[in-house]
Order: structure tokens, then sequence, then C-alpha cells
């Protein structure tokens, strides 16, 4: 596979590449930038406080004033984020700003907002932009993580709700187009340094690990040679603790009595600390009014680690694993072989005492006796780094032609560790079963009573407690290591021309051609840690620490030792995970994207009013390859593996429009139809299957669709794109010089098709079966197919006013409000209800109150989300949608800035994220009681300092 890669690599560094390049004569600033945004960039962000009337701007209402100017002057439907200054966005993250956007959400990862759904559609449905440039991802998928980018460097941001044909690598939800500060725009030379002190008011849960860290940034800007070449640098550091205490149940199965019980939990505390240094470079040159030449580069280095310790009760799903060799099964918490009892291999099972405690049919206190506890010390790990860089040139040949290049390139390598070690009483059968007292929560949290110390090393051992992992290691697993790895590239190029038009009803025509090759490889390493020799091993002291505190689990204690440290010395062994999902797992992606656009822009008018906006077309052609490995499990640690490969090429056009009727005095109605389309995920687009033979249902009843020896599932590479037809529909009216407005949007997105799994007979003929003779060679394997659309549609209401314009004595004061409305019905299958759409909240909420006048500045936001189906790590930290509960988050910041004196640029400020201590919360089948997850972050605090100069 690596091979193939390099081949690959080098074809495309290669003369066909450099052809394309020098063909290129591309913008992708000139084409994405936004006038307004660049306006509001040219204005010095510490320049002269902005004098209207009697009302001074400073900074976070100047930033609140060039994103609405923005918003305004744009021909597309869009949200704009502006710095307050320079190094000087106004969340603690990027994501954190986009979620208070109108028709903006976030979903909250360990207690901090990372992907964003736009109008009711997951993180696979946008695209990020970087100055207008398509960027790799760190996650697996085409989802962005934004808080791999230091909001510190970033000047603004653009969200597009809606597109144009100039607009390259448009998503299907929406497009963020992250822009640096432009040195020649900004016009003046500053320096800024900031820093904040952070902490969790809920304190280290776990030894070894921190509550407090540290931001600090710093920026420069400069311009030379007469104001003909601008420098912008920039670096910023993080260093951010985040804590929670997490509580995991298995599910909710049936009890023998028809009412509901916990099958097994798996709650934790979890300490963290993200780690990231960012650097950005602008480098811009304009000798003159004719040329404009500009080098971006951007670099991030991510390191995320997360130290995780807890216990996990099987209960009523905890029957007796198999001992090695045997075919047993478990019958009233009792091994039973042949239907006779094998005491030497026997122990009895959970068993629930008679008089528990039942409320609408779920079982919410009692007692279990025979619990074998796994006591687990887990570490996951991420290093990630993203390298951008673009060259951009624009030259105006003539009055009427100006002509641009850019080329750039961005990449992505991440490793992680995904660490789980196992320790118990004893391996399998063996050692000490505990009385576990429990009692649900309002919460849905199960909280305990125990008998044992799990906090005991002489007690507590390195085993497989459960038996777990024993079709590999004989004496069962200790533990379970994944270190998966991705890689993710682009190169682009992109050639644009423009034409002015006179006495026509479009001031000029855009003509462009970008072509992109995106390369992403994700390969999947995965081991079992066994015990040398079998049997049990005392942790080394060496890597004893202080026990872990499980209060609000009701456990007092449990062992607590370094993970990490501990496999890296060789006291488990490491067995390669040789299954055939794991081999089938490995893939890579390779797409090679052709687009050429073309689009008008309007300067006309309609029945003596304004209008403006443009209409265009796109012509994507995509090249699609899917690669990967078919695997067969053909015994017991045993696959059969080969290479595969498919693909598949097709052309799409899509056609956009945007209306800017001018109906009064800074009134506004626009209107927009436009087709768009999403690629799929890239893991459903791998080529890669496992495939499996079970000779137990290798019997004359068997059919293709039930009961067949036969199954598997995979990647499908000749995927077809998301595709949706959508209008827009928005009316706003900006006053007090723009500096308010009020908008009233709806949308409607028709979609046309929607990938969904499928079930499929696929005939098996000629697979091996391990010497049996198969009484059928069809089956039914899973695989991601593009099925039917459906709809969705939404209505957003937004406002923004400074609150003097309604008395002035109010002067200072001001707020921001949203809110929508989304529904949908999606049905890809005809044969199944609907599905839901994941990401989408049927309502979401956004306000800010502020207050900034004479040095001081105060500002509180709330937003809240109903019930989503969310994207959460499951089992093998694998993708898993589950209902979300619905939440508030309430953030807080107050600050002040010397104007005058010795310290003038000097400002102070204190925040805190979280401040009522919002949960995060999944569960099941509807039922809120029936908690899967709830995870408590806590307050995190930060105090700094900015200074300008």
């Amino acid at each position: 596979m690596s091979q193939r890669l390099n081949r690959r690599a080098r074809l495309l560094s290669g003369a066909a590449f450099g052809a394309v390049a020098l063909m290129a004569v591309s913008s992708a600033q000139a084409q994405t930038a936004d006038a307004a945004v660049q306006a509001a960039e040219a204005q010095p962000a510490d320049a002269q406080p902005t004098e209207v009337g009697e009302i001074v701007v400073t900074g976070i209402r100047r930033a609140i004033e060039a994103s609405i100017s923005a918003k305004a002057n744009n021909t597309s439907i869009v949200e704009v984020i502006s710095a307050e200054d320079i190094g000087k966005l106004p969340d603690v993250s990027i994501a954190e700003s986009l979620a208070r956007l109108p028709g903006v959400t976030s979903q909250r990862l360990d207690g901090r907002s990372q992907a964003i759904s736009i109008r009711g559609l997951g993180p696979d449905f946008t695209t990020a932009l970087l100055n207008g440039r398509e960027l790799v991802t760190t996650g697996d998928n085409r989802g962005v993580e934004f808080d791999q980018f230091p909001s510190e460097l970033l000047g603004s941001v653009v969200v597009y709700k809606t597109p144009d044909a100039a607009l390259v690598g448009q998503g299907l939800a929406g497009t963020v187009d992250l822009r640096t500060v432009r040195p020649l725009a900004y016009g003046r030379q500053a320096m800024a340094v900031n820093y904040r002190h952070e902490w969790n008011d809920i304190g280290a849960l776990n030894s070894g690990t921190t509550d407090s860290g540290d931001r600090y940034t710093l920026s420069y800007i400069d311009q030379f040679a007469d104001d003909t070449i601008g420098v912008a640098l920039g670096y910023a550091h993080m260093s951010s603790p985040y804590q929670s205490e997490r509580f995991n149940s298995w599910g909710y199965p049936n009890y023998s009595d028809g009412n509901l019980l916990t099958g097994g939990v798996k709650p934790y505390v979890m300490s963290s600390e993200l780690e990231r240094d960012g650097y950005m470079g602008v480098l811009e040159w304009r000798p003159n009014d004719r040329f404009h030449s500009t080098i971006d580069a951007f670099y991030s280095e991510f390191k995320n680690t997360q130290v995780l310790r807890g216990i996990e009760f099987p209960l009523a799903w905890g029957g007796l694993a198999e001992s090695p060799g045997r075919s047993d099964t478990v019958l009233g918490g009792c091994q039973i072989t042949n239907n006779v009892p094998t005491p030497n291999v026997c122990r009895p099972g959970p068993s629930l005492r008679p008089g528990y405690t039942v409320e609408d049919g779920l079982i919410v206190a009692g007692t279990w006796d025979n619990i074998k506890g796994v006591v687990r010390n887990d570490l996951n790990k991420r290093d990630s780094n993203i390298t951008a860089i673009g060259w951009n040139t624009e030259f105006v040949a003539n009055d009427d032609w100006t002509l641009g290049l850019d080329v750039n390139y961005s990449k992505v390598e991440r490793e992680d560790l995904i660490l789980e070690t196992n320790a118990g009483t004893g391996r399998n059968i063996n050692g000490a079963l505990d009385t576990l007292g429990f009692e649900l929560t309002d919460d849905g949290v199960t909280r305990f009573t125990s008998q044992l110390n799990y906090a005991d090393p002489s007690l507590i051992l390195l085993t497989s407690p459960q038996g777990w992992g024993g079709d590999v290691i004989p004496e069962g697993q200790a533990g379970y290591m994944n270190t998966p790895s991705i890689t993710d590239e682009i190169k682009a190029v992109r050639l644009t021309a423009n034409r002015a038009l006179h006495q026509s009803p479009f001031s000029s025509i855009d003509f462009g051609f970008n072509y992109s090759e995106r390369t992403k490889e994700f390969i999947n390493d995965q081991y079992y840690l066994g015990v040398p020799g079998g049997g049990d091993l005392a942790v080394p002291s060496e890597f004893l620490l202080e026990p872990t505190d499980l209060g609000y689990l009701g456990i007092s204690e449990v062992l607590s030792y370094d993970a990490l440290a501990l496999v890296n010395s060789g006291a488990l062994n490491l067995i390669r995970n040789p299954n055939a999902d794991v081999a089938a797992g490995n893939w890579d992606v390779t797409e090679k994207v052709s687009t050429a656009y073309i689009r008008a822009n309007i300067d006309h008018t309609l029945f003596g009013l304004p209008l403006t906006g443009n209409v265009g077309m796109q012509f994507v052609y995509t090249d699609q390859q899917g690669h990967g490995f078919e695997a067969q499990q053909i015994g017991v640690g045993v696959a059969a593996v080969e290479e595969i490969t498919g693909g598949k090429e097709y052309l799409e056009i899509l056609p956009s429009s945007n209306f800017i009727l001018e109906v009064g005095d800074d009134m506004f109605a626009r209107f927009s139809l436009s087709r768009t389309l999403a690629r799929p995920r890239m893991d459903d687009m791998r080529a890669g299957r496992n495939f499996s033979f079970n000779p137990g249902n290798n019997n004359e009843n068997a059919t293709p669709e039930q009961n067949s020896p036969w199954g598997g599932g995979g990647g499908n590479p000749e995927l077809m794109p998301y595709i949706a037809n959508v209008a827009d529909l928005s009316f706003e009216k900006y006053f007090a010089n723009r500096r308010g407005y009020v908008s009233l949007a709806g949308f409607y997105r028709d979609l046309e098709s929607y990938v969904y799994t499928y079930n499929r007979i696929f005939d098996f003929s000629g697979y091996p079966t391990g010497g049996v003779t198969p009484v059928i060679n069809e089956g039914i394997i899973s695989t991601p197919e593009n099925g039917n659309g459906g709809w969705i549609r939404g209505v957003e209401f937004s406002v923004s006013a400074p609150f003097e314009i309604f008395h002035p004595v109010l002067e200072g004061f001001g707020g921001l409000f949203s809110a929508s409305q989304t529904e949908s019905e999606v049905q890809p299958d005809p044969a199944n209800p609907p599905t839901p759409m994941p990401g989408l909240s049927e309502t979401v909420v956004n306000g800010t109150l502020y207050y900034e006048r004479f040095g001081f500045s105060s500002r509180i936001s709330a937003r809240y989300r109903s019930d989503y189906l969310g994207e959460v790590a499951g089992f093998g930290n694998g993708r898993t949608l589950r209902s979300v509960a619905a939440e508030t988050v309430v953030d807080a910041q107050i600050g002040y800035e010397f104007q005058s004196g010795p310290l003038e640029g000097l400002s102070v400020l204190a925040q805190v994220n979280n401040l009522t201590d919002e949960p995060f919360k999944t569960f099941e089948n509807g039922d809120e009681r029936r908690t899967i997850d709830y995870q408590s972050y806590g307050r995190t605090f930060a105090v700094g300092v900015n200074y300008r100069f």
C-alpha cells in the first residue's frame, strides 16, 4: 500500500501537476474575498475611536459594526465574525464564535465546541476555507475540527449560507472562510502581546495531571518601501486543561419481569490537556495599482492528551465469558456445557436481588450480587499538524481585464493513541466478587455502594477480569491499543479572469478554472495487550499513582497507575489484531476535481430600485478512486486479505444566483436559487470490505435474507455526492448608520439524493469456507449507497442593536439575538421510515448582552439547542450516532482598557466559560432517563492581559 502511495505521490509531483500549475492563473482570495470585510480589516483595530455624534466605537462594538457592514455588502447571504483587535477574536475559540451566529450551532466535545452544524446539516456538509482555499481536515472525514485554528491569528471569519459560482469548494450546508489579516490593507505598524491564564473549578481529577494552563500570542504587522511591501507575523500558544466526570451506560435491556434495567456501566473521570502552537505569516507586495502578489502560510501543531480512570461493571449483560477453546453458553449466571454445570470453569454471574424499585417500567434502585468489576486506566493521545501555504497574484492587464493566479497546498498528519488497560480481582472465573447497591439519579447516572476496595494494589491486578479477547489471547486481554493515523493532502491551482462591462445590466463577468487533487489515507493499527505467561500481574510499584476518587459515582477510590509508561516498559505483550475487520479498516481515497465557472455580476435597477447580485454556473468534473482491502475471517485470529480498488467519474453542473433588491433606505430583499453538492464521507468511499462465513448457519433453512452463513460490509468507492436544490429568501433592515440590523430569513433544501446504509444480496461464490460446503452462496452485505432524498426547511430571525438608539442613557449597552427553527424529512429507502438528520436541532437560540464605554467592557452570552442526533466516539473509537439532550451554554467576560496615560494600549480581562456547568448528555430510544453518556465539565475561568503598541 505504501509503495502504491509513494508512486502516486511521485507522479503527482511530476510533469502532469506541473503542467496544470503553469496553465493556471487563479486568485482564490480575489474570488472569495468580500469587499466589505476587506474594508473592515483595512481600518486598524487600534486606530483612534470613531465618533458618530456622541457614540464612541471601541473593541466589541467595532467588531460588531464591521461584521454588520460585511453582511450588508456581500452579494451572498452570509454571517461574519470580525476581530475586536489585532490578535483578539471575541471568544476563546473559532468554534465558540461560530456557534453564536444565526442558524449555526456547535457540538461540544470534551467540554469545548469543536464541530459546527449550519442550518441543520452536520459537520460533513460544511467546507472550511483558509483565505478562500479549501483546507484539509484532521478528522477521519470531511468534518472540520475548528479547535485546530488559533482564533488569535485570524482577522475575520465569513460563513456563506448561499453560494455563488466563483466560490470554489462550497459546502452543501455552508462554507466557512477563515481569513488572516492583510498587512497592506491594515495600513500601519502594529504589535500586540496577549496572555491568559485559565483553570477549571473542579480541579485535576487524575493523578499526574493539571487543572491550569496558559495562552499567549505575539502579533506584528508592518509596511515597507513606501507601503508597497507588507508583512504580518503571528504566533499563538495554548496549553488548556479540561476535566470531566463521565458516566456511560452499555444500554437498557429487558429484565425477566418485562421492566428495563441497566446492562452495564463504564464511568470514569477524565483529565486532559490540549497544547497547540500556531504560526502565521503573510508577505504582500503591491508595487503599483496593476500588480498585487501575496504569499501566506499557516502552521499548527496540536497535541491533546486525555487521562481516563474509572471502573466498568458488567450488570444485566455481565454473563461469564467463554473459556478458551470451549463453545459454552451462559445460563442463569453460571456457565453451562452440554446442559451440565462445570464447577472448575463456573462462577456465579450477576444477580439482581428481589425487592428492587421500579418507576414507569425502569428499575431505578436495588442490589446486584456477584459483580466482577474491571478497573480501567486509559489514555487517549492525538498529535496532529496542519500546513497550509498559498501564493496569490493579481494583474490588471488594462481597464477591462484583470487576471489572477493562485497556487496552494495544505496537508494534515495525525497520529492517535487510544490505550485501554484492564485490572481486576482475578482472571476470568477467578477472583473476588462484589455486591453493589445502586440508585439512578434524576440525570440518569447510577450511583453505587460497594464492598471491595478497588484501590488495593494487592487485590486489583493487571489481568482479563471478564476473559474478553480470549479468541486471540487464550488467557484473555489485559487491555487494547488502537493507533490509527491519518494523512490528508490537497494540491490546487486556480486561474481567474475578470472582464469589466460597460452599458450593460452586468458590471463584470468572472471566469475561472480550478484544479485540485486530494488524497486521504487512514492506517488502522490495533493491538491486544496480554500478561506475559497469562494469569495475573501486580502493577509494578514504579508505575503506581495516588488512587483516583470516583465519589460522584459512589465509589471512593480506584487503583491508578501510569498506563502509557507501563506499556512502554514492556510489562505487557502487544499482539497485533489479526481479524478481518481491522485489515479492512485500512483505506485511502483520492479525488481529482476540475471546476470551471462563469459568473456575471449584476448592477442594474428593477422597478426603479437598485438591483445587485450575480448569476453563474459551475461545471464540476470529479475523478474519485478508493483503495483498500477485502478481508475474510477464515479462522480464529486468521484472515484472508487482498487489495481492492474502485472508483467513479462524474460531471455535475451547479447553477447559482443571488439577487439583492434595495427596497428602501438600507432595506434589502435577498433571493437566492442554487444547486449544491456535498461529497460523501471519505470512509464511506473506501473500497475495503470484510466478509464472514458462519458454519453454524449452514443449513437447509438458510436464505440470502435470513440465517445465511454469509455476511459482511464495507465501503463503496462509486458513491455519488449528496445533491440539493436550494432556495433562500431574506429581508434585512439596517439602522443607526449600519451599527444595527434586523433580519428574517427562510430557506428550503430539496435533497435529490442521500447516502445511507443499504443491505443488499451479494454472491459469495468462490470465497473460502474452511472446507465446509455452503448450502447457499448468497448473503447480505451492508454498504453505503445513494438513496432517495427529502427536504430540509427552516426560518431564521436575528437582530443586533446598540441600545442608545432607544434612549441616550443606554449608550454603551447593546445586544444580539437570533433564533432558528428547522425541520426535515429524509427517506433514502422507501421501505423504511424517514431517517433523522445528524446535527439537526429543531430549535437554536443565541443571545448576547454587552456593555462597552469609558474603557470598561462586559458581555454575557447564552446559546441553546434542542435535542439532536450527534456523532460521538463509540466502541473501538468508531463513529456512533446518538441522541443528544438539549443544552444551554452560558459564557461571560469583563474587561478594562487603559485609553490614556503610560498604560495606554494595555487591557485586562476575566472570562468564564460554561458558567452554569451545563452537562453533555446522550440517551437512547427517545427516553432521557435511559442515559448513555453523561459528562459534567465544570466551569473554566481565565484572566489575561493584552497590550498593543
